[in-house]
């Protein structure tokens, strides 16, 4: 079984989707809205939220028809504190 830690960074693994992150961090964000500050189509940016959302790094919460995308910040912590137990 994959730990939590592991789908964390393989959803951190991508440029891509650190700055989908990048841009959920200044405001939660749809998948269209997401779409439209990418160069890729609508079917690319939902794999990547789904393996943002995989790596418990990303909350995503149903607004009638749209998938809001939100930063979860408490997903980053436990990849962090990885990192600081070689500081």
């Amino acid at each position: 079984m994959k730990s939590q830690l592991q789908d964390s960074f393989r959803a951190l693994s991508d440029p891509t989707r650190r700055q989908i992150l990048m841009q959920l961090s200044q405001e939660d964000l749809t998948i269209a809205e997401v779409t439209e500050r990418f160069d890729m189509s609508r079917n690319a940016i939902r794999k990547h939220l789904t393996i943002l959302e995989e790596g418990n790094l990303i909350i995503v919460t149903p607004r009638g028809k749209e998938r809001l995308n939100k930063l979860n910040p408490e997903g980053l912590k436990s990849t962090a504190d990885w990192f600081a137990y070689f500081n």
